[in-house]
């Protein structure tokens, strides 16, 4: 099995998550659902060792499958195809054009590179529900497209402040801080003309709804939301896991969630299918962003394209201030859990990539 698939921990459990007085957080930590306390199907080969009793005995049939399943799967190979699919959809969309400078703006940042997550969670999730690659790739596309905007916005000097993503200088760097702006933007109309216009044999309703999922996720009540609330909290004392909670929960996890929602709606999943599939986001998605907070304090900015130990500097709250590294960890680790749990039920096969993706979203380095 592929490290990204199965990969070495060492985190230990936790019921909770306490804040920085010592009160039980009603952070998700504390939902019912994380009292069930799942079991892991992912054991590193120190813990196989350890267990001293046959994995099997203690999982569920389907549970076994899906096992049986991810250990066959060819991460490496699916994120390296899905990439090249995605990268070549995104070329094909955005073409160089009058006016040359934004259209050479958008194509600079959207084109950098990137692990194309969103993309691959799109696709990923259609195909779960029965649904083809092909179906939801303008979807995939325009989630691209809208997370390549939210970061080239989150660069300016008016927001983080950034020089450097992925690896290169920042759009405003290069283009501008007008021309930056003007070409997020851009980004963003584009997307839902491409979702409107290249989505083929998908029922014209599934589009609608599509859009709407897709525009709620991005505005006040979600990417936005998270955004605002996050700047206004800059240098506040008081700031709790629910408040924290909040920013991420918007401005990570909203995309996410869209991202693989609007997979599940193109590839025709019926109503509890697309429910199980949000849950599984929205706890990829938060964990996602504490990942992130992690690797921001423990690696360079060399390890990361970016700018490491910005979220210091501007004083922002994380999960490792307030709670801990080791407690972030911790968190990690359970909304890995919680997010799989959520699989269970499914085609093993067709599972195994989106699985595969919570594991990389949680060992991720950079």
């Amino acid at each position: 099995m592929s490290a990204l698939v199965n990969p070495v921990t060492t985190w230990s459990h936790t019921n909770c998550v306490k804040d920085v007085h010592g009160r039980r957080s009603r952070s998700i930590l504390s939902h019912p659902l994380y009292n069930k306390r799942p079991i892991s199907l992912y054991f590193s080969n120190t813990a196989r060792k350890s267990v001293g009793f046959s994995i099997s005995a203690i999982l569920t049939t389907e549970q076994t499958k899906i096992v049986e399943e991810v250990s066959t799967f060819n991460f490496k190979n699916y994120m390296l195809q899905k990439a090249n699919s995605v990268n070549k959809a995104l070329e094909d969309a955005v073409v160089l054009k009058e006016p040359l400078k934004i259209h050479e703006s958008m194509r600079y940042s959207l084109l950098a590179g990137g692990k194309r997550v969103r993309p691959m969670l799109c696709i990923a999730a259609c195909e779960l529900v029965g649904g083809e690659e092909s179906t939801a790739m303008a979807a995939a596309c325009a989630v691209e497209m809208i997370h390549t905007m939210s970061l080239m916005h989150d660069d300016l000097p008016c927001m983080d402040n950034d020089d450097l993503r992925r690896g290169k200088p920042t759009n405003h760097k290069v283009f501008g801080e007008d021309v930056a702006v003007l070409a997020g933007d851009a980004l963003l109309a584009f997307s839902f003309e491409h979702v409107a216009t290249a989505t083929k044999g998908v029922p014209p309703e599934r589009i609608v709804r599509v859009m709407g999922e897709l525009a709620k996720c991005i505005g006040s009540e979600g990417l936005v939301a998270g955004q605002v609330v996050d700047i206004c909290s800059e240098g506040m004392s008081e700031v709790g896991l629910d408040h924290l909670e909040f920013i991420h929960l918007h401005k990570t996890a909203a995309l996410l969630e869209g991202s693989v929602v609007l997979g599940a709606i193109l590839g025709g999943g019926n109503d509890e299918e697309i429910e199980k599939l949000r849950k599984f986001a929205k706890c990829i998605g938060l964990l996602f962003q504490v990942v992130d907070d992690i690797l921001d304090v423990t690696k360079s900015s060399e390890e990361l394209g970016k700018t490491a130990g910005k979220d210091l500097v501007a004083d922002k709250t994380t999960y490792p201030k307030l709670i801990g590294i080791e407690k972030s960890r911790e968190f990690a680790e359970e909304l890995n859990r919680e997010a799989q749990e959520q699989l269970v039920g499914f085609d093993p096969n067709r599972a195994a990539p989106l699985i595969a993706l919570a594991n990389y979203i949680a060992f991720r380095d950079n």
